[in-house]
């Protein structure tokens, strides 16, 4: 779209939580992270700042996650919020409702809950009506 504020995804990885890595708690990020092993705990990024989640194919979240883009195909336990772009790839497997505005589905992926669409400029285009007088 043209005039669009959305931002790139992150081409790089700045943190890698990998295989056999158990990490217990709320984890906040800027740029790219990627998930090889367990998170207990919600993921998200920083206040205002784009960031790009790549959960892989033996990664487990169990939390909420809370970023503009996401790449996911691994499991996880708990609701997804994409604010621009999430892609659920073959081997995904989502517990919980994913609130996204541009969505990919790859054959295989289960998502075990509700699909909800956030279009952020719908406030634009809503038309108040008016109720019909009982004269």
């Amino acid at each position: 779209m043209f005039g669009s504020k959305r931002s790139k995804p992150q081409n790089r990885i700045d943190c890698l939580i990998g295989a056999g890595t158990v990490v217990e708690g709320n984890i906040t990020f800027t740029g790219g992270l990627r998930v090889d092993g367990h998170v207990r705990g919600n993921v998200a990024v920083a206040d205002g700042k784009p960031g790009t989640l790549v959960v892989s194919e033996q990664a487990h979240i169990e939390g909420e996650i809370h970023v503009s883009h996401a790449v996911i195909n691994g499991m996880v336990t708990g609701s997804v919020h994409a604010a621009e772009y999430i892609e659920l790839q073959p081997k995904a497997n989502v517990t919980g409702d994913v609130h996204y505005t541009t969505l990919e589905v790859q054959l295989g992926a289960v998502v075990q809950g509700r699909l909800v669409y956030q279009n952020e400029s719908k406030s634009d285009k809503v038309v108040q009506l008016k109720p019909a007088s009982a004269d």
